[in-house]
């Protein structure tokens, strides 16, 4: 490492990655220091009997050419040798029920969107098409949605008070078609009483527009940003866990690390959890109402996965996802599971290879947990890079939820069972520890329609020279942090220039994705 970076950054999750990779473009000598093994965050994969499985990117939208993410990965250098697989077109996502053998899908293209629904419900047309409408109205709202300057909100904005249940509950009656319209709950946790309805359009609103899978994984796009930052100047550096800042004169000089090195710098920049980053630079450093508001933030619920190595040629490779309940009123109460009801819902999704056939390698699926249920261990810390034994009683407790979630996967795929040859898990522990989230939590903090602006937090700091970017701030997912990334970047390089030299890009190469 260099004695001195103009900018450092800690973690190297895709908010971090972006940051990074802007700032490097402009000039900047940059440093993004990361404690783990594998850097991408929530972009990281792994292999189990040569087969790979993503940790937290099963699918990503808007990437059709013109499209929101399309024109940010443009930028960024990221089309050219992206490999994907677009989902079916006509059901990208499935939401189904059990004791219903219908299968509900949501289709790309808000008109085939409107058009397979309506097929299903001929008689709530106009509130199918209310839906989409309000979806896209919200998500015009926000500027940097659409690559255009301007800030979406003030304090009294409605943006933020339209609750979500609410709202597409009072487009119809039919209890059915409101479970459906809201069937991806996974994607963001929503919850009944709180989540507000920008939450649940900025995640789904992309998808719906088009919808991808990662060939060979959600790596893929970790290491074409590493390579990139490279290009520029850039440097990243993993195994290098951030214990605390120095600070003086209300600014940051320098981060320690674990193996006591000392990177000093100009600007540092945190991609990990705030209320970490709070207790590395010192509270001293902040004002006690916002460590206050900060340490008070509710987190989202964290997950349990089971990841299923196939049987070659034993299981259909399937292009959408399944997002399955119990019940249509367990769309927005799955998180309020009890020990006899669990799992109440569950997503399933595939990975996808480099000219896939008509055999899937491996499923995956997901349901929600909550951190309570692995408190017994929370002292334990396992990485690949720190490995620690939790005990039997921990094994023990994850292969006896794997099997009841195995279970009910098998009610809709009864083969599935003599396809199966071998099984791993994720626990909340396993999200803690690799991606660095409090208490496992899928994405970031609650978000709460009756005190909407309480959960955000401004990418600058009252340390002068401190920034945030990353999925705590204001959005989860890959659109929303890199967006976040950009907003972190704007603070420092300025919105107007910095938004001009993403929207008037012009890449040296022919920027087509690989699309099967």
């Amino acid at each position: 490492m260099k004695e001195f970076y103009d900018v450092v950054i800690v973690g190297s999750g895709m908010g971090g990655l972006v940051t990074a990779n802007i700032l490097a473009r402009e000039g900047k000598s940059v440093c993004v220091l990361e404690k783990n093994n594998q850097f991408g965050g929530n972009l990281q994969t792994f292999v189990r009997e040569r087969t790979i499985f993503d940790t937290g990117v099963h699918y990503i939208g808007g990437l059709d050419e013109g499209q929101n993410l399309y024109r940010y990965f443009d930028y960024l250098g990221l089309l050219e040798g992206l490999d994907l697989k677009k989902l079916d077109i006509d059901g990208f996502d499935i939401v189904t029920f059990d004791n219903d053998e219908q299968e509900y899908p949501h289709a790309q293209g808000y008109e085939n969107f409107i058009e397979k629904l309506t097929k299903l419900f001929p008689e709530e047309e106009e509130a199918i098409r209310t839906y989409c409408e309000k979806l896209q109205e919200i998500c015009n709202r926000f500027p940097l949605y659409k690559l255009e300057l301007g800030k979406p909100y003030h304090k009294d904005s409605d943006l933020f008070k339209i609750p979500a249940k609410g709202f597409i509950d009072s487009l119809t009656k039919n209890e059915k078609l409101q479970a459906v319209l809201a069937g991806s709950n996974l994607l963001y946790a929503g919850d009944p009483e709180k989540t507000p309805f920008y939450v649940h359009a900025l995640s789904v609103n992309s998808f719906i527009e088009s919808a991808y899978r990662c060939a060979d994984g959600g790596s893929q796009i970790t290491k074409i940003l590493i390579r990139k930052l490279k290009e520029y100047g850039g440097e990243a550096f993993k195994h290098q866990e951030v214990i605390g800042f120095d600070s003086q004169d209300g600014k940051i000089t320098a981060a320690r690390t674990a193996k006591g090195q000392i990177i000093r710098g100009d600007i540092f920049i945190s991609n990990i959890e705030p209320k970490t980053t709070i207790k590395l630079a010192g509270e001293h450093n902040f004002k006690k109402p916002f460590n206050r508001r900060v340490a008070n933030m509710e987190s989202t619920i964290s997950a349990f996965s089971v990841h299923i190595v196939l049987k070659p040629k034993s299981f259909r490779y399937i292009n959408h996802n399944y997002y399955h309940f119990k019940h249509p009123n367990k769309v927005w109460t799955g998180a309020e599971y009890s020990q006899k009801s669990w799992p109440e819902t569950y997503m399933i999704s595939m990975g996808t290879r480099k000219n896939q056939d008509e055999w899937a390698d491996q499923l995956t699926a997901i349901t929600y947990m909550r951190f309570d249920e692995v408190e017994p261990w929370a002292k334990t810390f396992n990485t690949v890079t720190a490995k620690n034994d939790r005990g039997q009683t921990y094994e023990e407790f994850k292969a006896e939820k794997a099997e009841i979630l195995i279970d009910q996967v098998a009610k809709k795929f009864p083969n599935l069972r003599e396809c199966i040859q071998s099984v791993y898990t994720s626990s909340p522990l396993s999200y803690r520890d690799y991606i660095g989230c409090n208490r496992g939590s899928m994405y970031g903090y609650v978000k709460d329609v009756e005190n909407p602006l309480r959960s955000f937090i401004s990418t600058r700091t009252k340390v002068e020279n401190l920034f945030l970017t990353g999925q705590s701030l204001n959005m989860h997912g890959i659109l929303g942090v890199t967006i976040s990334g950009v907003v972190t970047c704007s603070e420092i390089l300025g919105s107007e220039y910095l938004l001009h030299k993403i929207t008037h890009c012009n890449s040296e190469k022919d920027t087509k994705i690989s699309v099967e």
